[in-house]
């Protein structure tokens, strides 16, 4: 079996990182998509090439002995190919009980040794002769974006996806977060061989909204109470998602007073009966346009305050 170049592969250096690993595979794993090259046959075969690539460059441990046994290749190419080479480099030699486990004697090295490489490297779907059985690859997933208003995410909703020929009814469930990723199993592209089908992947974008600010699980909002209310004590109404909520104001409330309310937050996402927090922070309102008589009146209030009546 030839020696294969992963990286010439993917287009790719020996020095390539793992994302940049994953960013080649992705680029060149739509192009040559059965999906997209119909009863293209060297397009199915250079979709394989990219997916065996992948599959070896993108685990660390695989790509250490795919990288020590190329050493080893080339050193076996530049001895002309000599049947029995002892062409091990070093880092294989200090590698050997691996080589070994492989069916690699740590001595010898031929045209069949890459063909074990492969065989062990996919679970035995090559043998001796460099053949390999046909491979069945996951189809690609489709992406999407998904805007909800807060109140939606809340309480809960339901959508209808259109995917190509086919409606979806898709069900939200209470609690869900900005920049969640929701899957729906199956719903992307055909497995390539039999096998298995992509997946719908739907991020969720959540609008800002005008009243409540969310973090995490917790909500926080203001609330409007006047200043009668804040010195002598009341209720005071806030319009929650959950519906409308009284609330007790102590007496001498200052303003920017937070007052939590417990599990009056957002539900926690597949968690029953849990929720967040609320932290509602108190914003004292003056009252304006007042009549002679009651700024007489907050004139007398002012001077006993500051001990000064008569």
């Amino acid at each position: 079996m030839d020696f294969k170049d992963y990286y010439k592969i993917l287009d790719i250096p020996k020095t390539a990182s793992a994302d940049e690993v994953k960013k080649a595979y992705r680029k060149l794993a739509v192009k040559y998509h059965p999906d997209k090259n119909k009863d293209n046959k060297v397009a199915e075969e250079k979709f394989k090439e990219v997916n065996e690539a992948h599959e070896i460059l993108k685990d660390e441990t695989k790509r250490k002995e795919y990288d020590s046994l190329a050493e080893d290749y080339r050193n076996y190419e530049k001895s002309g190919g000599k049947q029995g080479f002892d062409g091990y480099s070093q880092s294989s030699r200090n590698q050997g009980s691996s080589y070994q486990n492989r069916g690699f004697d740590g001595q010898q090295f031929d045209d069949d040794s890459f063909a074990d490489f492969f065989s062990n490297m996919f679970g035995g779907r090559g043998n001796g002769n460099g053949q390999s059985r046909q491979q069945s690859y996951k189809g690609q997933d489709f992406t999407a974006t998904m805007e909800l208003s807060l109140q939606e995410a809340f309480a809960g909703t339901s959508r209808q996806i259109q995917l190509e020929t086919q409606k979806l009814a898709m069900k939200i469930k209470p609690g869900v977060k900005d920049g969640q990723v929701l899957r729906l199993k199956g719903k992307g592209s055909k497995g390539a061989n039999g096998g298995q089908d992509g997946d719908l992947l739907i991020t969720v974008q959540i609008a800002q909204n005008s009243v409540f600010k969310r973090k995490d699980d917790d909500l926080y909002c203001a609330i409007n109470v006047d200043l009668f209310t804040a010195i002598l004590g009341g209720k005071s109404e806030i319009d929650a998602l959950k519906g409308k909520i009284n609330i007790t104001i102590p007496k001498e409330t200052p303003n920017g007073k937070v007052v939590r309310l417990k599990k009056m937050g957002m539900p926690i996402f597949n968690k029953a009966d849990e929720f967040g927090d609320l932290y509602a922070t108190i914003n004292i309102i003056l009252p304006t346009n007042l009549t002679e008589t009651e700024l007489q009146l907050f004139n007398e209030l002012a001077l006993l305050h500051h001990g000064k009546a008569t």
